[in-house]
């Protein structure tokens, strides 16, 4: 690689005086590629699957930001899981919404577990094809944030560890030899992938890479050096950081000065922080002050030479079993609007110039995905809803993100002078860029978590003069809440003397220098703009009598005074500017409609869309995609160049207007009328099974379960075999055991040891009959069962089905699954031989399409009957909901077309329950396979999720469809499958091209096995 006189990895602390990247002299540090030109990556939008054009970029940072190519380049970010999206397809479909949304980066975790079923075994194709989702990434015009792991955490299955590196031997995250020797197998397959689409390498936009997460461990410093090591001999020369657990200090750059911090091979020290994670609580929402040390680990101060970097700021919170259901409250309360605008905005007045929400779109924990404690749905009340729909509270990110990246100035500011406001309810942050003289003032609350309304005013004094804001009208803050208003602030052709409007984004275009401002409903405004003679005020969309001007010939000040309500037009000409000035002026609802693009010929913003996807030129046309929910006009502020409009690959006409846009008068339509078939009324077929429990079963194919040692933690008394499925290869799902034994007196009782997880369960019979089982609780992942019987002395069979829910992360993450240890009562003489059944074949899967997670040992799954094509000959006609239980597992199928419309995108999910989706408490669970994809757990008595999100191309809009359910009953008359829907989560008319998973069916099964 030409090195081109820069270094190719980032500067530590001895060679910090030898790298640049620095502006202002202070130390920084430098990644490097090839020798380039320009601002930053040329990212243009392309058809899917066409490689992007991308040249290398240096990628640096000074204690204020990252910079590439020595720009400034403040970094707003969202966490993006592809594994918790099984479609491929609809990658591109929220990579595209975090764009249009303000972002200008994803952050990326890479599932270990995900990729390999098997030591040595990695497969990099179909769902999990990487490759393809940075190339994704690239075209869209995002920067990734790659995290590899080898530990994720995520709340993933064994934190992102695969289900065979569990019978090792050594610890994790150590310096184990066999711990390290699986790491490195891990990271010499993925990180090449990442390495190719580096922006230092010309091929993509990986911009950071993540070593290790949240390592509490400050003692593995070795460890975490084999890390970095390994990272920069695979070729990795982006920034690489660790992502702290929290404010501590912990590896933070060799270079910093603060004493009381843990070192390490890093180049960047970023953290965490999630501040509220109920519905109701405020913990922490007096976040720390403009710069203030807030201790020596507190903020980016543990690292003063690098830029202020939070890997994962809450944007919401996750939920487990048995909950009252949290999503909705946290996607509106928790991490909603008012919270982004207070701890973010407060974030930005600290310079976080790093700064990364997690998450963004959660996505479904489909299949064996999650961890102990946590169901399917991974919604996370994030503002990408599981299925894929925008919430409310988007459009305050996507404001946010607009403004840090059209004032980058922020991201260089310096605690200011103090600033008193005349109210004791209000606190405010001031911080001022000395290259710039732009001055940020960040007003909040004090204490910042009062809901108090409060009219105040308050003193600023900049190069433009001294001033008491606002100088007419009222300035207020309403309950919890913040605003971020600028001051002394030059843009395109204009200068701001302050705003007491949020800034939402500035353009330069055909009609001159462009800004939208936004406040809240009727909440009154005031601008106050330079220029060199008195300029020509027309309000030209709005209410007129609303807007009152006034000039200041001695200052040479025009002052707007207004009210935010929908939206104020204000165009402004002369004034010594050739260029005119159109201000915007918006209530949050109002500003939430507009969209701003980045095209080969500048920015463009348009309104109108509920999403705005792409925005391209070619010659004198503005091609845009995008979705909309209804019928309406589309507006757009252009290059000069521009003459003409097209929408989704059709021209729309359009006209000129007195705002110097184009617009195209009902050129937006709703989606069409979806259609959905009534699975109430579907015909369903039945099948009972669990053969297994019969004493005449034929095990003799099944493992012989002889081990004698184990690595789990959760080992046999002494003289037992190892019973622990991780130790025999079966790792996700359900797992059976058969033990036969000859009794020389009578049992009484027999007790289970084992380990499911929470809201794991066992089930247990005894020569054929039923004799119960048991859940376990929120708070247990192991127990024992202990269940009375009458047996003579003779021979006897044991069966058992235990349900694994996910292994745990880094705490117990050896903790064995399936059956520990049985003991006959009072009889500890006699021996139990033992043969145990997974999923089939194990670590050597058939269905590597649908990948490890998809499977575990029901018949049902091993011989097919979650599949597309599978015969069901014998089964029995059956209505929902049932009319009857079985104790074990029972079947229930059924196939269905769909034919959603052409260029309307249909979020779909499936919900068990009553005609509301409530939750009847029945005890039974259901796996739920949609053509053959297993898309959920549904558990009746725990819940509380009874909706299932199934994503186009797992799902096929436009043809045949086939749902199994395998329900597993303690077999008493309630506890049978309740009715099952099909609902519409959310339509638009627009969406992605959609391509349909790899979904091998029955025949492929039957080829197979």
């Amino acid at each position: 690689m030409k090195l081109s006189g820069w270094l190719l990895v980032a500067c530590g602390a001895i060679l910090m005086s030898a790298c640049g990247g620095s502006d202002n002299s202070e130390p920084g540090g430098t990644s490097a590629g090839g020798a380039t030109t320009g601002a930053g990556p040329t990212l243009p939008s392309l058809p899917s699957g066409t490689p992007p054009q991308l040249i290398a970029h240096r990628v640096g940072w000074n204690h204020y930001t990252l910079k590439v190519d020595g720009k400034a380049t403040p970094i707003w970010s969202g966490e993006f899981h592809p594994f918790r999206l099984p479609s491929p397809s609809l990658w591109l479909d929220v990579l595209q919404k975090i764009k249009a949304n303000g972002f200008n980066a994803v952050s990326i975790y890479l599932d270990w577990g995900y990729s390999s079923a098997k030591a040595g075994t990695y497969d990099f194709t179909g769902i999990r094809d990487m490759d393809r989702l940075f190339d994704m990434a690239a075209q869209t015009g995002l920067y990734v944030i790659a995290r590899p792991g080898p530990f994720i955490n995520a709340e993933t299955d064994a934190g992102g560890f695969p289900g065979w590196f569990l019978a090792l031997s050594g610890k994790d995250r150590t310096s184990a030899p066999d711990y390290l020797a699986a790491a490195r197998e891990w990271w010499s397959k993925i990180n090449p992938i990442i390495a190719r689409h580096q922006l230092t390498t010309g091929q993509g936009t990986v911009i950071l890479y993540q070593i290790e997460n949240e390592m509490s461990d400050t003692s593995q410093t070795d460890y975490m050096q084999d890390l970095h090591d390994w990272a920069r001999s695979d070729g990795i020369s982006v920034p690489i950081f660790h992502n702290d657990g929290g404010r501590n200090g912990h590896f933070v750059p060799a270079n910093s000065p603060i004493p009381d911090v843990v070192r390490g091979p890093v180049d960047l020290y970023a953290f965490d922080y999630y501040p509220k994670t109920s519905c109701t609580d405020h913990a922490g929402a007096s976040w720390y002050g403009l710069f203030s040390a807030g201790g020596a680990k507190g903020g980016a101060t543990a690292s003063p030479y690098t830029p202020g970097f939070i890997a994962e700021m809450e944007g919401g919170w996750f939920d487990k079993w048995g909950s009252s259901g949290i999503y909705p409250c946290m996607s509106q309360s928790g991490a909603g609007s008012n919270f982004e605008r207070l701890f973010y905005g407060t974030n930005i007045a600290n310079r976080i110039a790093i700064h990364n929400i997690y998450m963004l779109f959660g996505g479904t924990n489909w299949g064996w995905l999650p961890c102990t404690s946590f169901y399917t749905s991974y919604d996370y009340g994030a503002a990408i809803d599981e299925g894929r729909q925008q919430r409310p509270k988007l459009a305050t990110l996507k404001a946010l993100g607009n403004f840090v990246q059209s004032v980058p100035e922020i991201m260089h500011v310096d605690a200011g002078s103090a600033v008193t406001p005349s109210s004791q309810a209000i606190q405010i942050l001031h911080g001022v860029d000395n290259t710039s003289g732009t001055n940020l003032y960040t007003v909040l609350h004090s204490p910042s978590d009062a809901t108090s309304n409060d009219i105040f005013t308050f003193r600023i004094v900049t190069p433009d003069g001294g001033f008491t804001v606002p100088q007419q009208g009222t300035l207020r803050l309403n309950g919890i809440d913040s605003k971020l208003l600028l001051a002394n602030y030059s843009f395109g052709q204009h200068h701001l003397v302050y705003t007491t409007s949020d800034f939402d984004t500035q353009l330069s275009a055909a009609a001159g220098d462009i800004v939208l401002l936004y406040g809240r409903q009727a909440e009154e405004g005031e601008t106050v703009l330079r220029f060199s003679s008195q300029p020509t005020v027309s309000v030209i969309g709005g209410p007129s009598d609303g807007v009152s001007q006034a000039w200041d010939p001695s200052r040479g000040q025009l002052r707007l005074n207004y009210q935010h309500n929908e939206l104020t037009r204000i165009l402004i000409s002369g004034g010594g500017s050739a260029t005119p000035l159109m201000l915007l002026i918006a209530d949050d609802n109002t500003a939430a409609t507009f969209w701003r693009q980045s095209t080969s010929a500048g920015p463009i913003l348009a309104r109108g869309p509920s999403l705005l996807r792409t925005a391209a030129i070619s010659g004198a046309t503005l091609g845009m995609t995008g979705d909309s929910v209804s019928t309406g006009s589309l507006e757009v502020w252009t290059p000069a160049a521009i003459k003409q409009l097209s929408w989704n690959g059709a021209a729309i006409a359009s006209q000129s207007t007195a705002s110097g846009s184009l617009l195209a008068q009902n050129a937006l339509s709703g989606p069409d009328a979806v259609s959905l078939p009534d699975l109430t009324t579907q015909p369903w077929r039945y099948m009972h099974e669990s053969p297994e429990a019969q004493s005449a079963f034929d095990d003799s194919k099944w493992l012989s379960a002889t081990l004698t040692s184990t690595n789990s933690t959760t080992s046999p008394p002494s003289g037992q075999s190892v019973l622990t499925a991780d130790d025999y290869g079966f790792h996700h799902g359900d797992v059976w055991y058969r033990g036969k034994f000859t009794s020389a007196s009578n049992v009484s009782a027999i007790t289970l040891n084992y380990c499911g997880s929470k809201a794991g369960l066992d089930q247990v019979w005894v020569d054929g009959h039923y004799l119960g089982q048991q859940v376990l609780d929120g708070d247990s992942t192991c127990g024992p069962f202990t269940v009375p019987v009458t047996l003579a002395p003779g021979p006897h069979v044991i069966a058992t089905m235990v349900r694994n829910n996910g292994h745990n992360e880094d705490d117990g993450l050896k903790e064995g699954r399936g059956l520990v240890s049985v003991s006959l009562g009072s009889d500890s003489t006699t021996s139990i031989a033992w043969k145990i059944q997974g999923n089939v074949g194990g670590e050597n899967l058939w269905d590597t399409a649908r990948g490890p997670m998809n499977n575990g040992g029901l018949w049902g799954e091993r011989n097919g009957w979650h599949l597309p094509g599978f015969p069901a000959t014998g089964w029995s006609d059956v209505t929902l909901p049932a009319g009857q239980a079985y104790a074990g597992t029972s079947w229930f199928r059924t196939t269905f077309p769909l034919s959603i419309p052409a260029g309307n995108d249909v979020s779909l999910g499936i919900q068990i329950g009553g005609a509301n989706g409530t939750i009847t408490g029945g005890n039974y669970r259901a796996l739920i396979f949609v053509n053959g994809w297993n898309m959920g757990q549904y558990i009746a008595k725990l819940g509380p999720q009874h909706t299932f999100v199934v994503p186009n191309g797992v799902i096929n809009p436009t043809g045949q469809n086939t749902i199994a359910i395998a329900v597993t009953s303690n077999g008493n008359p309630a506890d049978g499958l309740e009715s099952v829907r099909l609902v519409n989560l959310g339509t638009v008319r627009g969406g992605v091209p959609v391509q349909l998973n790899d979904s091998p069916d029955y025949s492929a099964w039957l080829s197979a096995n």
